[in-house]
């Protein structure tokens, strides 16, 4: 038993049937002239079935509504039946996405690079002393320091506005910051800092003029310890307000010369503690190294400028008082003297979470000095240039950490990174598992300072998510906050006395106890307010939109379920087709318009019922009701007149294919040869191809000029021996049809079509010019002839034997070129072929008008197996009975001739250096292989030439070529990355100087087995620096890691120019990926 098949299943019926029928019915019509009813139903299709269940919508039945729209679960890519997701999209972006949630910090906008400031930013908001301290500021120092208004109005909104997300270009273009740029975080803060400092020196508010001193500003001093004889100590004690400790200034006195030394002597202020990281495993290491002593002894001691003596001595680093807010900045970029580069550290680093300084002081305070980690920094990505920044902040309220990545805020828990963190670069550490050194420092006094066992942390600490050690790999910035004691106590009595508060402007108390000032309040208001009058007007419009496509597709499908036609009898409408999609497919449809189903007399023509529909009475008004429009095209709305002329096109259609089918036939016989009752002229060519032609139901335009391409300029038959001349005679009755056709086609250019019966003689004047051509024709193949037998070799494109002290010449490689062409070109090259020069010219074209010597080096010569042969360039040599030959046949004069000897020369090493008795002569030494023995290995082949080399001149011109091509713009080169580390041979065979002009390129970009290969668009004044960025954007390869070449040489100058490199238009590079420095975005962020 066969298996079913399927394979046709789905496939449209083929119209076949439905032609024949609807021809039968029009020959009926055209026979009889009566149109009945089951007519008008075949013709127009009325009596097919309605169509349900086809993938697209059938244009042979105008009962099939299928395809109009999509299943209930499908959609489209545009209009009506778009997927929700895209109409709202095309309402513009949802203010709501932005909306902030409850208890979570705002983000700020990255401008394109602007990390850096973004994580600092945050920072500073998240410390609650110094944001209470910026909205205590007076409105007039505001409006006199705009990086002050900007940085109190930024912090307003992140404290209270209703956006997930602030925007920092007002700030940032106040700062005057390039966005495209990648900072250091570290730098931007001292800088920030201190314009804040300046900047709030104005205010009459104390708490806000030195709240950066107050946070941030510690003290240290740079100490050196004489050692000669006993030093005379003496201790004063100064008390430092703002400071929970003591500063002390020891001054050391020599007892040679009773001068103080340096210790002590000078103190520095600081705003963070810059600390290796190179080889040390964590913080207490390096505060160590940050306070060791270092001694100077030998050839490094210390020059005392009292004695005049040098003694030994040990320098160190005191602290001698600490801020409130601790910055530990880690120095993870490093010089690396054999690249001469930098390079990022990137080991794991340990920090506590509780941090004990009062043992790092150099006087013992009486105040406990324990600070609480506030702040990780952390620089993301291996490279030093660029990466990203992004700040770990405790909230001092909550105790909750966040991790704030520019726009993005995410909750990280009471860890710095997180509960259950499984980061590889950042990450709790168990304080057991932690070696000793990693949370004590030193026992001793190593460093000079005062130092006593570390105690344990307590319990209460511990709950509170103080305690803990942490191991970054990227942590750049650690900041640490004193915990509360009695300086607090001191600063809130400040920040609420009777004193400031006449002179602070008016302020509002916000929720989690912080006021701003009511300026910043009404604006904030304002901003909010703005905010959610924005979100309530998307939600408008988008219940607005949704509510209005939800209507237009419950009217499509109610109008479409009402639009088949049940029964025969029941009235109708036609409708155009493609307004029907346009009404289907469109949110908003056009007026509805019958106009394109019309026929010139108004009704509806046979020819336009695959481009219409028939649509219920019910269906019919729901459409016009509410879109107007017309005309209604009803069921008795048939166009008997299209009728009638449709069927009388038919029959004559059939009358004329079968007419052309026996005009066939007999042309057949025509083109063969086999007619012999030809009576008129035609073009053969034309009848040739008019044969190939598919029969039609009437002329079309190729069918006319049957003679055009036989009559000549004076109207009158050309001759055959024209080119495309050639003809046939034809047989009246099928001329009579041809010139039929073509009349009937251009009836406006009967002469178009010029008769030409058999008698018609050919133009004389058409004869008389093809035979002086085909005279001269023959006189010319005859001269070809002759100067291919004189120049045998030459015309065949041999080499011909050079023969040392032989009388050579020298003639342009392109004369000759073009020559050859000329005397061998035959058929239809032969008009195509140029004639060449005169040679006079073209010699005298080859020296200099300075000093009349030769503006071209004469052709290189190799010697093979004894045998002397040229490397053809510029000049060819020639023979000397070649040149005598030329001279007569081109018009050339023997004695202006530029001749060249060969001649061998035994010294390698030097030139020969001589003249002829008739004329000097030049002569230029050239390279020789495979001799065949030692003696002819040792002989160099010299051509002498008369007149000599002008050096002079050629130099200039060869500089001014050079100059040409480096001056270039907006041309392609050719960059090959090659992936394995190897390019292909022809661009490690590239030249240095090659060029070519004219040369071909490819437009695109293509990938290749081993590499990838594009062209980009350079000039001459293009930096290497600028083709290394734009390799970078298209391989995705920093330029640090860029090794570029052309051909073996490296290009490793990005100051330098293309042209200073001799890089050319077209020219093939290549570039190797070193995969020293991690790979990053080319923006830097």
């Amino acid at each position: 038993m066969s298996r079913p098949t399927t394979r046709s299943k789905n496939k449209r019926h083929r119209q076949e049937e439905n032609v024949d029928t609807t021809s039968e019915i029009l020959r009926k019509i055209h026979t009889t002239g009566d149109i009945t009813d089951d007519d008008i139903a075949q013709l127009y299709k009325t009596w097919k079935p309605v169509c349900q269940g086809c993938r697209v919508n059938t244009k042979d039945n105008p009962n099939c509504f299928c395809g109009l729209i999509p299943p209930p679960n499908g959609s489209r890519k545009a209009g009506l039946w778009q997927k929700m997701t895209d109409i709202l999209q095309a309402l513009g972006p949802d203010p709501t996405k932005d909306l902030r949630a409850s208890n979570t910090p705002a983000g700020l906008t990255n401008l394109g690079a602007t990390c850096y400031a973004n994580s600092i930013l945050q920072c500073l908001y998240m410390n609650k002393s110094f944001r209470e301290g910026i909205f205590s500021l007076e409105p007039d120092v505001l409006r006199q320091n705009p990086v002050l208004d900007q940085l109190s109005r930024l912090f307003a909104q992140l404290h209270t506005s209703r956006m997930a997300f602030i925007d920092s270009s007002p700030f940032v273009k106040t700062l005057e910051l390039d966005n495209g740029v990648q900072q250091d975080s570290h730098e931007f803060l001292t800088l920030l800092l201190s314009l804040l400092e300046r900047c709030l020196s104005h205010s009459k508010v104390s708490t806000a003029r030195t709240i950066v001193q107050d946070l941030f500003r510690g003290r240290v001093s740079h100490v050196t310890t004489m050692f000669l004889f006993s030093l005379d100590i003496r201790i004063i004690v100064s008390w430092h307000p703002l400071f929970s400790d003591f500063t002390g200034k020891d001054e050391r006195k020599c007892s040679r010369c009773g001068k103080d030394s340096q210790a002590s002597s000078n103190m520095e202020d600081f705003y963070e503690l810059e600390l290796n990281v190179k080889g040390l495993k964590n913080l207490n290491e390096s505060l160590d190294d940050y306070l060791s002593v270092e001694e100077l002894q030998g050839d490094n001691q210390y020059f005392c400028e009292s004695c005049k003596t040098r003694v030994d001595a040990t320098r160190s680093i005191k602290l001698r008082s600490l801020p409130a807010v601790l910055n530990f900045q880690l120095k993870r970029c490093v010089f690396l003297p054999k690249t001469t580069m930098k390079k990022k550290i990137t080991s794991a680093f340990c920090f506590p979470g509780e941090l004990d300084m009062q043992l790092r002081l150099s006087e013992h305070s009486q105040f406990e000095l324990v600070y609480d980690l506030s702040a990780v920094l952390i620089h993301k990505g291996t490279a030093v240039n660029s990466g990203h920044y992004v700040a770990h902040i405790k909230d001092e309220d909550t105790g909750q950490w966040w991790e704030v990545d520019d726009e993005h805020v995410s909750n990280l828990g009471r860890h710095p990174f997180g509960e259950g963190s499984s980061s590889s670069t950042s990450k709790s550490v168990e304080s057991e598992s932690l070696h000793p050194s990693c949370t004590e420092p030193k026992n001793g006094l190593a460093n000079g300072n005062h130092i006593d066992a570390v105690q344990p942390q307590s319990s209460e600490s511990s709950d509170n998510g103080h305690a803990g050690i942490f191991s970054s790999g990227d942590a750049y910035m650690l900041m640490y906050n004193l915990r509360h004691n009695w300086k607090d106590s001191e600063k809130k009595h400040k920040l609420s006395g009777p004193s400031d508060m006449e002179v602070e402007a008016d302020i509002i108390s916000f929720y989690g106890g912080v006021s701003l000032p009511s300026h910043l309040c009404e604006e904030i208001k304002n901003l909010n307010a703005s905010y959610d009058d924005a979100c309530q007007q998307y939600e408008l419009k988008k219940e607005r939109e949704l509510d209005r496509i939800m209507t237009r597709r419950q009217e499509v499908r109610s109008v479409l379920s009402e639009a088949p036609v049940r029964s025969i009898q029941e009235p109708f409408f036609w409708i155009s087709m493609e307004w029907l999609r346009q009404w289907a497919d469109n949110v908003t449809p056009p007026v509805l318009d019958n106009s394109t189903i019309q026929c010139l007399h108004g009704k509806v023509p046979l020819s336009k019922v695959s481009s219409m529909k028939r649509l219920s009475a019910k269906a019919w008004d729901m459409i016009h009701s509410k879109h107007g429009g017309g005309p209604a095209l009803s069921n008795y709305d048939y166009c008997m007149d299209c009728l009638v002329d449709g069927a009388r096109t038919l029959v004559c259609g059939d009358s004329y294919r079968d007419r052309r089918t026996v005009m066939k036939q007999i042309a057949n016989e025509v083109v063969q040869g086999n007619c012999e009752d030809g009576a008129y002229y035609v073009s053969k060519a034309w009848l040739q191809q008019w044969l190939k032609r598919k029969i039609l139901d009437a002329p079309s335009e190729a069918d006319a000029g049957p003679t055009v391409s036989i009559k000549c300029p004076h109207g009158q038959l050309m001759p055959d021996q024209a080119t495309g001349a050639k003809r046939v005679l034809v047989p009246e009755n099928l001329w009579l049809f041809l010139y039929e056709d073509a009349v009937s086609v251009k009836p406006d250019d009967p002469l178009g079509c010029a008769t030409f019966p058999s008698d018609a003689r050919e133009c004389s004047h058409c004869s008389d010019e093809l035979s002086e051509v085909a005279v001269m024709e023959d006189s010319l193949r005859v001269v070809k002839l002759k100067q291919r037998l004189n120049h045998e070799k030459l015309a065949m494109g041999k080499s011909i034997p050079l023969l040392p002290h032989c009388k050579n010449y020298l003639v342009p490689s392109s004369w000759l070129l073009k020559w050859k062409d000329y005397i061998n070109a035959s058929g239809k090259n032969v008009s195509a072929s140029v004639k060449p020069e005169t040679l006079d010219g073209v010699i005298e074209s080859l020296k200099c008008e300075k000093h009349m010597q030769l503006l071209e080096r004469p052709p290189e010569l190799v010697c093979k197996r004894g045998t002397i042969v040229q490397k053809t360039d510029g000049l060819t040599i020639i023979t000397e009975n070649d040149w005598k030959c030329f001279c007569e046949e081109w018009g050339g004069t023997e004695e202006k001739g530029i001749y060249a000897i060969i001649e061998y020369s035994y010294n390698a090493g030097n030139t020969l250096v001589a003249s002829c008795e008739e004329m000097p002569v030049f002569e230029e030494r050239l390279s020789s292989h495979d001799e065949e023995t030692s003696e002819s290995e040792s002989r160099q082949p010299v051509i002498r030439t008369c007149p000599e080399i002008c050096e002079e001149c050629i130099g200039e011109r060869e500089s001014c070529e050079l100059m040409q091509k480096l001056n270039y713009c907006n041309e392609d080169i050719h960059v090959f990355f090659a992936r394995d580390k190897e390019a292909p041979k022809s661009f490690l065979e590239a030249s240095d100087t090659s060029f070519e002009q004219d040369r071909r390129v490819s437009k695109r970009s293509r990938k290749t087995t081993n590499g990838n290969l594009i062209n980009l668009k350079v000039s001459g004044s293009t930096s290497v620096y600028q083709l290394k960025m734009m390799i970078w954007e298209s391989f995705g390869v920093v330029k640090e890691n860029q090794i570029l070449h052309k051909g073996a040489r490296i290009i490793d100058k990005e100051s330098a120019t293309l042209a200073d490199m001799n890089i050319f238009p077209g020219d093939k590079l290549w570039v190797i990926d070193s995969e020293i420095h991690e790979h990053r975005d080319i923006a830097g962020n």
